[in-house]
């Protein structure tokens, strides 16, 4: 779901922003060469509360990166395309296959661009502001640029070592909370039993904020909320330009640009994910794979309850078939269930993953509570969503 995006020869220079803050001389008067660097100072902005917004994005540009890696795109090649579940679901041209992934990694990249831009206008500096129109100039231009690829894989490993410590102080943020709130309630306690404010119990748990507020600090210092949201927007430019200089290398794809989602291959038919159809079907295909687990012990309410879930395309063409089967053929359950694994084998894990990749789905904060979600050079990031039902 992505876009293509490469710095264009015409395009604006994006200087990178000053990298220190300047300190007002209380002897001296300031020449007008120190007034303009501090003037310049001036316009950066720390991401602080921002911070952990800043990190999902980086992470999202961080698995975005992992799933166009050589490996990857091989694996997608060598073992999601040629699959059962892929050839039977979506097509057995494998041309249009490849379109298809292409397509859906510009859409990401759509989407990762965006919060880019988003970042950008919230910089004080407005050489950040409107994003989107240099993204845009990103059509006309998908020449690789070896010395800014090379720049952008530098800048995502600092991003990600920042994120890593973001991550820490998202958690501790929550623990010092805790710690407030716990002395808060001991000074209450004492206070309203007069007793004297020196007790041991309440110097532990004031020794431990202490403790707990120099580690907060030291985090806000190592971590991207200290940070130049100035300096951070930079890095994601040439992200989200690396990224689309290398899908246009990966796939070999002449498609526009950033700003082109109308012709894609998979709009010559309806797919699940465009219909907003992929979770439905999931629980469809979850249900009949609980009543075919134990066909002979299922309550009747179960097999309504799917018939009433079906679309009514599929009532239809269901109907139409049932007398048919049932002239033909008179399988036993064993038979009949040997047939439907066959298909369920391939078709359960796929709605699986349409259900995990709908519950994942998440924004500010969520990366934090259940681990970094980011993935490793040696793992294996999902190239395109051909694993669920998406298409």
């Amino acid at each position: 779901m992505q876009h293509h995006f490469s710095h264009s020869s015409t395009s604006v220079s994006l200087v990178p922003p000053i990298c220190g803050f300047m300190n007002r001389s209380k002897s001296t008067r300031m020449t007008s060469a120190s007034k303009g660097l501090l003037n310049l100072a001036s316009r950066r902005k720390e991401v602080s509360t921002l911070a952990f917004e800043v990190a999902n994005t980086i992470v999202k540009g961080s698995n975005l990166l992992q799933s166009i890696s050589e490996e990857n795109i091989q694996f997608l090649k060598n073992e999601i395309l040629p699959s059962e579940e892929v050839q039977q679901l979506v097509s057995t041209d494998m041309a249009e296959l490849l379109e298809i992934a292409a397509s859906d990694k510009r859409e990401e990249v759509i989407i990762f661009s965006r919060e880019v831009c988003r970042f950008g206008d919230l910089c004080r500096d407005p050489r950040w502001h409107n994003l989107d129109r240099y993204f845009s100039k990103f059509e006309s231009d998908i020449e690789t640029k070896r010395q800014l690829i090379e720049e952008a894989a530098k800048a995502m490993k600092k991003l990600i070592a920042l994120t890593q410590c973001t991550f820490e102080l998202y958690h501790e943020l929550i623990a010092l909370d805790r710690f407030e709130q716990d002395y808060k309630r001991k000074v209450k306690e004492v206070e309203s039993l007069q007793l004297p404010r020196r007790g041991e119990g309440l110097s532990k748990l004031l020794s431990e904020l202490k403790h707990q507020r120099k580690l907060v600090r030291s985090l806000k210092k190592k971590s991207l909320w200290s940070k130049s949201l100035e300096e951070v927007v930079e890095k994601l430019v040439d992200t989200v330009t690396f990224i689309h200089q290398h899908i246009s290398k990966v796939f070999r794809d002449n498609v526009s640009g950033i700003s082109s989602t109308e012709k894609k291959p998979s709009d010559k038919l309806q797919r699940l994910g465009n219909a907003g159809l992929a979770l439905h079907y999931a629980h469809i295909i979850t249900q009949i794979d609980n009543i075919a687990s134990c066909p002979t012990s299922f309550p009747p309410y179960m097999r309504d309850e799917l018939y009433n879930r079906l679309p009514v395309n599929v009532k239809i063409r269901l109907r139409s078939r049932l007398h048919p089967y049932d002239v033909k053929e008179n399988l036993s359950i064993s038979q009949l269930k040997t047939q439907m694994g066959r298909t369920l084998k391939w078709l359960v894990p796929a709605a699986a993953d349409t259900t995990r990749a709908h519950q994942d789905f998440g924004w500010v904060g969520e990366w934090a509570c259940t681990g970094m979600c980011y993935t490793d050079n040696g793992s294996k990031a999902q190239p395109v969503r051909y694993s669920n039902l998406d298409h």
